[in-house]
C-alpha cells in the first residue's frame, strides 16, 4: 500500500472479489456477522435480493446456478441461519449445480467457546458441499474466492460453503481480486469417442440416459443432432426433461419417479446403455432396480465429469471422465450415421400413448391443468416445483420444450418451487414462470412470496390443494392401509394471502374455470396465485386414496 492510501476493509475486498468472477446477483438474510460485506454491496454493481428466510435464499442461489451454470451466491448469518441454509446447499449438492454460499462467523478471538451462534461449519456442512473452509486472513480472500468458484464448477459442479469471521471482514484488508475462473475444457479423447460410435453402432438395442450438471443450450442442440443422426431413443433421467425437447422423435420419456412401464422394460432390455451424465442414482434406476448392481446385464458407457462417481455402484465397461455436454458435441459431429429403425419408432409411440391422461377424480383435475398449460405456455416458459405427489401429472404430462425450462430437485426438496419461480423470473423477466406446488410444499416458504411482490418477480403458482401431505398419505396407504395418521393440514385461503402481500389471488374448482383464471394471473402485472381445490381421492395420476 502507498503512502497516504487507506486500507480497504475485508467486506469491500471480498465484494471487489465476487465483482471479478462476474457475479451480477446475490440472495441473501441480512446479519451482523457480515455487515461490512453488506455495507460493500451499497456501492457494489450487483443486485442485492433480500429473501424471507435462509433455506428460500440458499434455493434462489442454487436455482440461479442451475439457469446460468455458473455459482449462485448466498450470504447467510451464522447458526441459525446457516442451519436454515443447509437445505439449499443439499439441494445444489444432489443436483450438481455451482453455488457459493458465505457464512458469517463469529470473531476469531471467540473461536471455540461455544459464542453466541457458534458452529463449527467444516463439520456441519462437510457432507454436504464440496468444499467448506474459513477466511482466517483479509489478504487470503482472493485466494480463497478464487479457488471457491473453481471447485464449483470443475468436475461434478457442487456448491462451496466459505465462512467469514466478523472482525476478518470488518478489519483492513490489502490485496487484489483474482481474475475470474479459468475451467478446463473437459473434452474426451478421439480413443474415448470412437469406443462410444463403435458400441452404438453395433448396437441392436442402444438407449441414452441424460442428466446431471454442466449441460447448456448448445448442447442440448448437439443432442438432438446426435441422437437424429444415430437413430437413438433418448430418456432423461429424474427432473432433467427439458435436456432434449420433448417433441423430438428421438425423446422416449423421462427415466425417473413413476416411470412408463413399458420404458423401464426397454432400459432392462437395452444391450448398450450410454449414460450422459447422470449419476444412476435411486430415483433414476428406480431403486437400483433397471440396471443391475454392481455388474450390469446391460453394456455401459457411463460419462461422467467426476471419476470418483464413475464405479461408484455400476461398473462400466466403457469410463469417461469429461463433461458430457463437450462430449455429446464431439459425438455430434462425427460423420457416422445409424437408423433407429422400428424400435425407436415403437418407443415414441410408447412415450405418445403414455402421455394420453388417465382420468382421475373430482370436478377440478390435474391432468387437465397440465393439458392446458401445454397449450397456453410458450415454448420458453419455465416451470418450478419441489417436491409432492402434486408434480407427477407434471413430470408425466407436460412437454418440456426449450433447455432450462425445467426448474426442479432432484434431491426431492419440499419448498423448492416459490424460490426457484423468483429467481427465475429475476433472471427472466421477459418470460412466463409458473411454479406448481402442493399445500405443504409452498408453505414451507410461503413467506418468500413476499420477496416476489417486493422485487417485481411475477411469477404463477398454481398451488393443488388437497388438504394433506399427499405423497406420505400415498405411502401410508400402501403400508398401514385405513391408518391415516399425520398427514392432513388445514389451509389457509391463499387467495387472500396473495392479495394480503399486493398480489393477485383467485381460486379454481372446476376445469372450465382454470383457463381464465391462468390468462389473469399471468397478465396481472403482479405475483399471482391460483389456488387449485382439488379432490383429495386424486393421490396421483394412477392411484385413488382409499374410504376412511
Amino acid at each position: 500500500m502507498k503512502d497516504g492510501e487507506t486500507a480497504t476493509h475485508g467486506g469491500k475486498l471480498l465484494i471487489d472479489c465476487l465483482q471479478a468472477q462476474g457475479v451480477e446477483r446475490v440472495f441473501c438474510i441480512p446479519g451482523e456477522s457480515f455487515l461490512a460485506a453488506l455495507d460493500a454491496l451499497h456501492d457494489a454493481a450487483i443486485d442485492v435480493v433480500v429473501a424471507r428466510q435462509e433455506g428460500g435464499a440458499a434455493m434462489m442461489a442454487e436455482a440461479a446456478g442451475k439457469l446460468t451454470g455458473r455459482p449462485g451466491v448466498a450470504f447467510v448469518t451464522r447458526g441459525p441461519g446457516a442451519t436454515n441454509a443447509s437445505a439449499g446447499v443439499h439441494v445444489a449438492f444432489q443436483d450438481s449445480t455451482p453455488m457459493v454460499l458465505f457464512v458469517g462467523q463469529v470473531a476469531s478471538d471467540q473461536r471455540d467457546r461455544e459464542a453466541f451462534q457458534e458452529v463449527d461449519y467444516r463439520a456441519m456442512f462437510g457432507p454436504l458441499a464440496k468444499w467448506v473452509a474459513e477466511i482466517d486472513r483479509a489478504d487470503r480472500i482472493p485466494e480463497y474466492v478464487s479457488h471457491a468458484f473453481h471447485i464449483a464448477q470443475t468436475g461434478r459442479p457442487g456448491p462451496v460453503v466459505l465462512a467469514l469471521p466478523e472482525d476478518m471482514l470488518s478489519g483492513p484488508a490489502d490485496a487484489t481480486p483474482v481474475p475470474a475462473a479459468t475451467l478446463p475444457a473437459g473434452y474426451a479423447s478421439t480413443h474415448d469417442i470412437d469406443a462410444i460410435m463403435g458400441a452404438l453402432s453395433d448396437a441392436q438395442q442402444p438407449l441414452v440416459i441424460v442428466g446431471g450438471g454442466g449441460w447448456d443450450a448448445q448442447a442440448a442442440r448437439d443432442l438432438a443432432q446426435f441422437a437424429g443422426q444415430m437413430g437413438l431413443p433418448v430418456g432423461a433421467s429424474f427432473r432433467c426433461q427439458d435436456y432434449l425437447d420433448n417433441r423430438c422423435l428421438n425423446y422416449v420419456g423421462d427415466v425417473g419417479i413413476g416411470i412408463n412401464p413399458d420404458l423401464a422394460d426397454r432400459v432392462r432390455r437395452a444391450d448398450v446403455v450410454l449414460c450422459l451424465g447422470a449419476r444412476l442414482g435411486e430415483m433414476t434406476t428406480s431403486g437400483y432396480t433397471l440396471l443391475s448392481a454392481p455388474v450390469p446385464a446391460q453394456r455401459l458407457i457411463h460419462v461422467y465429469p467426476d471419476p470418483s462417481e464413475i464405479g461408484r455402484v455400476y461398473r462400466p465397461e466403457i469410463a469417461v471422465v469429461a463433461s458430457p455436454a463437450r462430449v455429446v458435441h464431439q459425438l455430434a459431429a462425427r460423420p457416422e450415421r445409424r437408423d433407429g429403425g422400428s424400435r425407436l419408432a415403437e418407443a415414441r409411440r410408447s412415450y405418445e400413448a403414455w402421455q394420453v391422461p388417465e382420468h382421475t377424480h373430482g370436478p377440478l383435475r390435474m391432468e387437465n391443468v397440465i393439458t392446458h398449460l401445454n397449450a397456453a405456455l410458450p415454448d420458453d416458459a419455465i416451470l418450478t416445483n419441489g417436491a409432492g405427489n402434486y408434480s407427477a401429472w407434471l413430470h408425466r404430462y407436460y412437454r418440456y420444450r426449450s433447455w432450462r425450462t425445467q426448474l426442479t430437485p432432484t434431491s426431492g426438496s419440499m419448498g423448492y418451487g416459490l424460490p426457484a419461480a423468483i429467481s427465475a423470473k429475476l433472471h427472466h423477466p421477459e418470460r412466463d414462470v409458473i411454479c406448481l406446488a402442493g399445500d405443504g410444499c409452498f408453505q414451507m416458504v410461503s413467506q418468500e412470496f413476499g420477496t416476489a411482490c417486493q422485487y417485481g418477480a411475477r411469477v404463477v403458482v398454481i398451488l393443488a390443494d388437497n388438504g394433506m401431505y399427499g405423497t406420505i398419505r400415498m405411502h401410508q396407504q400402501r403400508h398401514y392401509p385405513r391408518r391415516k395418521s399425520g398427514t392432513d393440514i388445514r389451509n389457509p385461503d391463499f387467495k387472500a394471502l396473495a392479495e394480503a402481500y399486493g398480489g393477485f389471488g383467485a381460486v379454481v374448482e372446476r376445469d372450465s374455470d382454470f383457463p381464465a383464471a391462468l390468462s389473469a394471473a399471468r397478465t396481472a402485472g403482479t405475483a399471482a396465485i391460483i389456488h387449485l381445490k382439488l379432490d383429495p381421492r386424486a393421490l396421483s395420476p394412477r392411484i385413488t386414496l382409499e374410504d376412511g
